[in-house]
C-alpha cells in the first residue's frame, strides 16, 4: 500500500518505537503533533536578561524563565511571530532557539581563555551560545561548508556581537590536516537526519527522510568526528551533538570512535539539569556498543523540548 506523504513515514515510527521506553512512547509520539511554547535566549553581548524579560512584558509578551537554563525564558507559541517584530529581536539582543539546542553548549563549558572548535557552525546559534558564555574573549573558529549556510553564519555573529569568532568556508572533515591537536574543545553539532525536529503538521520535515538517508549521515558523521578528534587537544574535551534519534548517527558514532582511538577517549558521565533524558543504548539491531556509550544522554522530546543525543568525550592521549 502506497504510504500518505501528508503522515510521518511509518517506518520511523516503527525505528521510534523500538529504541524508546515503552511508557513514554506515546507521548513522545504526540509531541511532534502538540504546539509548543518558543524558546529563547537573552544575548549577553548586547543585553542583561533581566531588563530584557521586562522590556518584553512591558511590550505584552509573557515570558516565562527557563528553571535550569540563566537568561533563557520561553513565550506561548502564539507569539513566536510578535517575538520576531520586536526591537530586541531586531538588535540582535535575544536569540530564538530550542531550548534542547542550548545543552551542548553548555556540555562543552568554554574557558575565556581558550581555542574552541565548532565543526559545523551554521546558522550559528551555539556558536552564538559559545561566544555569550565566553564573554568574548578567546578565540572561536567556526567551520562551515555550505557556501549559502556559512553568509547566513556570518550575518548572525555579526548582528549578535559575536567578536571573538573566526569564520571559514572549509570542509569541517578535512580541517583536521590544517590544524591537527590545536584546540582545547570541539563542539561537533553534527549534520544529521533531524529526526527530532518533525512536525506531524509540517510535511517537509520529514520529506527527505528515509533508512537511505540515515546510512548517508553516518558517513558523514564518522568522518566528521575523525576530524574534530584530530583537532583536540590531549587532555582536551569534545560535545558531540545531533537532533535525531538514529542510533545509526549517534551511538554507533560513539562506538566506532572508541574502537578507533583505544586507549585516547573516555566517555564522561552527563548529569542533565531537567528529566526525561535517556542512557544511550548499549544496542541496535543485533549491534552491541562499547558499555561507555551508555553515558551519553538522549534528550526525549518531551516539556516542549526536541529530540537531541549529547556526548561528552574526553581526549586522554594523543591520536597524531
Amino acid at each position: 500500500m502506497e504510504e500518505n506523504k501528508n503522515e510521518i513515514p511509518a517506518a520511523f515510527r516503527e525505528r521510534l518505537q523500538a529504541l524508546l521506553p515503552s511508557d513514554l512512547f506515546a507521548d513522545c509520539w504526540q509531541s511532534f503533533a502538540a504546539v509548543h511554547p518558543t524558546a529563547f535566549r537573552a544575548n549577553r553581548l548586547k543585553a542583561d536578561g533581566h531588563a530584557l524579560c521586562a522590556e518584553l512584558l512591558a511590550e505584552g509578551f509573557s515570558p516565562t524563565a527557563l528553571l535550569w537554563k540563566a537568561d533563557a525564558f520561553t513565550v506561548p507559541a502564539e507569539q513566536r511571530r510578535a517575538l520576531t517584530e520586536c526591537a530586541a529581536y531586531g538588535e540582535g539582543r535575544l536569540y530564538i532557539q530550542n531550548s534542547s539546542s542550548m545543552v551542548p553548549p553548555l556540555l562543552v563549558d568554554p574557558q575565556p581563555n581558550e581555542w574552541i572548535l565548532d565543526l559545523t557552525a551554521a546558522p550559528g546559534s551555539k556558536t552564538l551560545q559559545l561566544a555569550d558564555m565566553m564573554g568574548n574573549e578567546g578565540r572561536i573558529s567556526a567551520v562551515e561548508s555550505v557556501r549559502g549556510r556559512f553568509f547566513r553564519l556570518r550575518d548572525n555573529l555579526a548582528k549578535h556581537g559575536a567578536d571573538n569568532v573566526q569564520t571559514y568556508l572549509k570542509d569541517g572533515a578535512r580541517v583536521w590536516r590544517q590544524c591537527p591537536e590545536q584546540f582545547d574543545r570541539v563542539l561537533l553539532d553534527a549534520p544529521c537526519s533531524s529526526e527530532g525536529q518533525f512536525r506531524a503538521d509540517e510535511p517537509k520535515t520529514w520529506a527527505y527522510w528515509s533508512e537511505k538517508k540515515i546510512t548517508e549521515m553516518n558517513r558523514k558523521q564518522r568522518k566528521l568526528i575523525f576530524s574534530a578528534l584530530q583537532c583536540l587537544k590531549p587532555g582536551g574535551v569534545l560535545v558531540y551533538s545531533t537532533c535525531t534519534f538514529a542510533p545509526e548517527e549517534n551511538e554507533a558514532i560513539i562506538d566506532r570512535a572508541l574502537g578507533q582511538f583505544p586507549g585516547a577517549l573516555e566517555v564522561e558521565a552527563i548529569e542533565l539539569p531537567f528529566e526525561h533524558a535517556e542512557p544511550g543504548l548499549s544496542e541496535w539491531k543485533g549491534k552491541t556498543f562499547d558499555e561507555r556509550v551508555r553515558r551519553a544522554r538522549r534528550i526525549l522530546p518531551l516539556d516542549g523540548m526536541e529530540g537531541f543525543f549529547v556526548c561528552r568525550l574526553r581526549k586522554t592521549g594523543s591520536t597524531a
